[in-house]
This record gives structure tokens, C-alpha cells and sequence, in this order.
């Protein structure tokens, strides 16, 4: 009796701990799609080109990518509710800050020391997913805690895009509320790790951080990670634009566009889960070289074509083969790295992603602005780093590290 109302309330907690998780990433992937919208109102405001937009977006993805390192190493030190609850109450703050600037500088001040939240939240979620469950169902619920990228998306591309819409400055104060709600549910929801219990169960040898930032899989992965995410974050950065220039649509029409494409990006992610965690388990290799390989085949279609539908049926079918290959690098380490160094894994890992996400909008923004506008160089850029990050896989030893 005692053993059931035990697995009950273990039950319970799981599902509050997984809740919390989601709608913490949920948010932070809201802000991330959000501001590719927000910055078409912003640059007519401002008489801002794309090199100056894409400033603005890199200056976040910079923060970010300085923070992944040490969020991971603080997961792993100080417990990963303490890093995620840091993270979301320095977006919440600078969420707030951001409709309230009017300068190209201050925009990417802003931009930036909201990136350094946002890189404390992915290697603390994941060092949470370590602590709290057992190996065999790690890869199933971080693959669900990521579908929250098309999720976010959805609210990005409906909420966000109306808000936008309306006065940009307003859908700030509506987000950094959001990320304080987030902050509460991770407050109530997350559970706190004793660096005692930490200890008592830690029975593998010690492995310094040297060694996790010389380990060949976390190196691997952190390039696979930086090339796939020219992919995904120059898609997110741009698509708005490319959407509004080449077909000359509204920014609520490109919303709700967009909100369909992130709604089957969240299906994906799901789909991609649970094909990893039993038809292709031991086989991520593969998997990861035929998704990117279709990708880049995928975004030179959606480019090259003049037809509204044909380039949107393609681009649903980008986002959920990337978003595939995504999972698949972001959920391998559960399989091959020790549950110990996770926090510090991912952070390092996602460090690659990020400084993908800070050169994407940068080099892609240049791109467009050296092609007179087109944005076909700056989407082939995208495929061929699609390719390259498939060969890198190729590079990872399967055995646990």
C-alpha cells in the first residue's frame, strides 16, 4: 500500500517536474522565434537594413553562447533548479527592458544580457532530466521537453505575431511576463538535489571538466551542433523576411504561416523521440546523415520555388527533418556521457548551437545584403552547412565516454 501511494507520488512529481520544464523551454523558444518578427516593425521604426537587424539577433546568441559553458558547470556544481531559476529571472528582466529601448545599441545590450539567461536553461534542464530520471527514458523526455521549440513557435508566430502587430514594445511586457510565470511553475515544480545526496549516489570516478572539454564526442557534437544550427536558427532568423519580401505578405498572414509549420515541428520533435529511443537506438549516426542530407536538398527547393504553397510544404518538411537531426545530437549525450558531467556536456554541446545562432543571422544578414536582397545564396549557405554537419557525425565513438 505504501509502495503504491509511493509510485503515485512519485508519478505526480514527474509530470509537475516535466510541466515546469516544458513551460520554461517553452518560453525561452517563444523568445527566440519571436524576435525575427518583431524586428521587421523595428527596422521600419528605426531605418535599420538587414546587416543592422541581423546585429540585433547575433548580440543575443552571443550572450548566449558565452553562458552555455559555465550554466552547464554551474548545473552540475550548485544543482540545476538554482541555474534555472537564474536563467528565467534574467530573461524575465531583460525581456521587460527590451520594449522599452529605442537605440541600435541598447537594442543589442539588451539582446545580449537576455542571451546570458537563456544560456543557463538548456544544460540545467538537462542536468535536471539526469537527476530525476533513469537512463532508459532520458532520451523519450528530453526529446518531449524539446518538441517545446515548435511550441514556442506556435505562441510566437500567434501571440506574439498579433501583439507585434499591434505595438511590439507591448509584446515584450506580455513575454517578460510569461518567463516570470515560468520562473514560479520551475520554483514549485523542480526539485531540489542536496549536494549530500549528489555524493551519496555518485559511485563513477570523479571526471574533471578538462576532461569533458577535451572529450572527442562532446567536440564532435559541439561542431555537428554549430553547423546544423546555421540551418535551424538562419531559418528562424530569416523566414519572416524572406516570406514578406519574395511573396509580399503581412506580418499577421506570415504568423499564422509560420504557426502551422511550428505546429508540425512540434509533432516531429515528439516523433523523432521515440523513433531514437527504439527503431533507431545504437543507430543516431544514421539517422542524423540522412536528415541533414534531405534537409539541404529540402531548403534549396523552398528557396528556388515561386509558389507560396510549394515553398511552405517544403519548409514544413525542412523544419521536421532538421528539428529531427536536432534531437537526435541534443539527446546522444544521455546515451554516451556519464550522468554526472551531463550539465556540463550539454553546455558545451549547445555552446556549438548557439554560436551557430550568433553567426547565422550575421553571416546569412551579410549575405542577402551582398546578393542585392536575394536570399538564395544565404539559403544555399544554409544547405551546405546541412551536409557538412552530417559528415562530422561520422566522427563520434559510440562507446559510453
Amino acid at each position: 500500500m505504501d509502495t503504491q501511494i509511493e509510485k503515485e507520488g512519485t508519478k505526480k512529481s514527474s509530470v509537475g517536474l516535466i510541466f515546469a520544464l516544458m513551460a520554461g523551454y517553452s518560453m525561452v523558444y517563444m523568445d527566440k522565434s519571436m524576435i525575427s518578427t518583431a524586428v521587421l516593425p523595428i527596422a521600419e521604426e528605426f531605418s535599420l537594413d538587414a546587416g543592422q537587424t541581423g546585429l540585433i539577433m547575433s548580440a543575443f546568441f552571443l550572450g548566449y553562447s558565452l553562458m552555455q559553458i559555465p550554466g552547464g558547470w554551474l548545473a552540475d556544481k550548485i544543482g540545476a533548479k538554482k541555474v534555472l531559476m537564474l536563467s528565467l529571472a534574467i530573461i524575465s528582466i531583460f525581456s521587460f527592458a527590451f520594449g522599452t529601448v529605442s537605440s541600435l545599441m541598447l537594442f543589442m545590450a539588451v539582446r545580449f544580457f537576455a542571451g546570458i539567461g537563456h544560456g543557463g536553461y538548456p544544460p540545467s534542464c538537462s542536468k535536471s532530466i539526469a537527476d530525476n530520471f533513469p537512463q532508459e527514458r532520458r532520451t523519450f523526455i528530453q526529446s518531449l521537453i524539446l518538441s517545446t521549440s515548435g511550441i514556442g513557435g506556435i505562441l510566437a508566430f500567434t501571440l506574439g505575431a498579433n501583439l507585434i502587430n499591434a505595438n511590439w514594445r507591448y509584446a515584450y511586457l506580455v513575454l517578460g511576463t510569461l518567463f516570470a510565470v515560468a520562473l514560479v511553475l520551475v520554483g514549485i515544480f523542480v526539485p531540489t538535489q542536496a549536494v549530500s545526496e549528489k555524493k551519496a549516489n555518485g559511485t563513477a570516478p570523479k571526471v574533471t571538466f578538462r576532461q569533458v572539454l577535451t572529450n572527442r564526442n562532446v567536440l564532435v557534437l559541439f561542431i555537428a551542433m554549430l553547423l546544423l544550427n546555421f540551418l535551424l536558427y538562419g531559418n528562424m532568423s530569416w523566414l519572416p523576411s524572406f516570406l514578406a519580401t519574395k511573396f509580399t505578405l503581412d506580418i499577421k498572414t506570415i504568423g499564422y504561416l509560420l504557426a502551422v509549420n511550428a505546429v508540425f515541428q512540434t509533432l516531429a520533435t515528439m516523433f523523432a523521440g521515440m523513433l531514437l529511443s527504439k527503431l533507431f537506438l545504437g543507430k543516431e549516426r544514421i539517422f542524423i546523415i540522412g536528415a541533414t542530407v534531405l534537409s539541404a536538398g529540402l531548403i534549396l527547393v523552398f528557396v528556388t520555388s515561386n509558389n507560396l504553397i510549394l515553398s511552405m510544404v517544403s519548409l514544413i518538411l525542412v523544419s521536421m527533418v532538421s528539428v529531427g537531426a536536432f534531437t537526435a545530437i541534443f539527446t546522444w549525450p544521455h546515451k554516451i556521457m556519464d550522468p554526472s558531467i551531463i550539465g556540463s556536456s550539454i553546455g558545451i554541446i549547445n555552446t556549438g548551437g548557439t554560436l551557430g545562432g550568433f553567426l547565422a543571422p550575421l553571416i546569412l544578414g551579410q549575405l542577402i545584403k551582398s546578393a542585392g536582397g536575394s536570399f538564395t545564396l544565404a539559403f544555399g549557405f544554409m544547405a551546405a552547412a546541412s551536409l557538412l554537419c552530417g559528415l562530422t557525425v561520422l566522427g563520434v565513438k559510440k562507446e559510453n565516454a
